[in-house]
């Protein structure tokens, strides 16, 4: 039986970034070190399939250090943490190594910033997302605002409204962070805002891409976790531009394959801590179905790459 012929339309930069390249590294790395069990405070990325080979290495998840023994490390996630978590590991005199993303760290540091120069600070991100959470737990409380959406900045309620600055969560839509940053300049024309953009490099380029290859599209399927921002932005930023049949899998099983039954164009991706596996996995299974031309619709080259803490690659012999 002829296979009816469809065009999938890769979109390019996709899959892992930096910072999870990196944070998967450093759980490998603690693990070849220290060996099995090393502790993790939350999901290392929002990747099931990721979490779950490491947990098969000698990975154990947890959400709360009281859940880890003092005589195991821990690692910290890739999202960040609070400053009373590190706090905590150290009076417990545990081995702790921090994975957070150099990207979020950098926020981080710009929060510190502007408190030290007497600012208060509004917070772009989403409600008890991890990043959010560590981000806003850099500063005592009361000292970060949290903001939602362009409605939230009508409520706001600083201490200072000439003293103010904002910083954003690293994985919102571009252009949904745009416009509650006009509403935040528009209400508080002080407010003092990051040198360069908080939405980290990787979360701008996927959703460029995204951008390039929705309208061509008669469906655009985004790999990654229910749980992770930037994928879930991912299928937004799809829909707002023009292919409204856009939906996030996990992998190839999670395909909804009599959906897209007539199709002839399909748009892929995939969010930045879904690993290439799980790419030519659902490649694959268009092949298995349909008679597939790929192509490649590129809008970006990535090439940046994060080193992993000393105290690990000296013992790997990384570099």
């Amino acid at each position: 039986m002829t296979k009816p012929a469809l065009t999938l339309y890769l979109a390019a930069p996709n899959g892992f970034c930096a910072g999870v390249d990196r944070a998967i590294k450093i759980v490998e790395m603690a693990i070849e070190k220290w060996g099995a069990p090393i502790y993790v405070r939350h999901e290392i990325v929002h990747n099931k399939f990721v979490v779950d080979g490491l947990r098969e290495k000698g990975a154990v998840f947890v959400e709360e250090l009281t859940e880890c023994p003092d005589d195991r490390p821990v690692i910290f996630s890739a999202h960040g943490v609070a400053k009373s978590v590190p706090a905590e590991a150290s009076r417990r005199e545990m081995v702790f190594v921090d994975a957070t993303c150099p990207l979020v760290s950098k926020v981080h540091i710009e929060a510190e910033r502007h408190h030290e120069a007497g600012l208060q600070m509004v917070m772009i991100g989403h409600t008890g997302h991890p990043e959010t959470v560590g981000t806003m737990g850099q500063l005592p409380d009361g000292e970060v605002l949290l903001v939602e959406t362009v409605e939230d900045v009508a409520t706001l309620t600083p201490r200072d409204p000439e003293q103010l600055a904002y910083i954003t969560q690293t994985t919102l839509s571009v252009d949904d962070t745009a416009g509650i940053v006009a509403a935040l300049r528009e209400r508080f024309p002080a407010i003092v805002g990051p040198h360069k953009e908080d939405i980290c490099y990787a979360t701008t380029n996927r959703q460029h891409a995204v951008k390039a290859v929705a309208p061509k599209s008669d469906a655009l399927l985004v790999i990654g976790a229910p749980n992770s921002s930037n994928s879930r932005r991912l299928v937004e930023v799809a829909r707002a531009n023009g292919c409204d049949y856009s939906m996030l899998v996990q992998r190839a099983s999670e395909i909804d394959w009599r959906s897209l039954e007539g199709i002839r164009t399909v748009g892929l991706t995939a969010g930045a801590s879904a690993p290439q596996v799980l790419v030519d996995e659902v490649i694959d299974a268009f092949k298995d179905r349909y008679d597939v031309t790929v192509e490649l619709v590129e809008t970006a080259q990535e090439n940046i790459e994060f080193k992993v803490p000393r105290v690990l690659r000296e013992t790997s012999g990384a570099a």
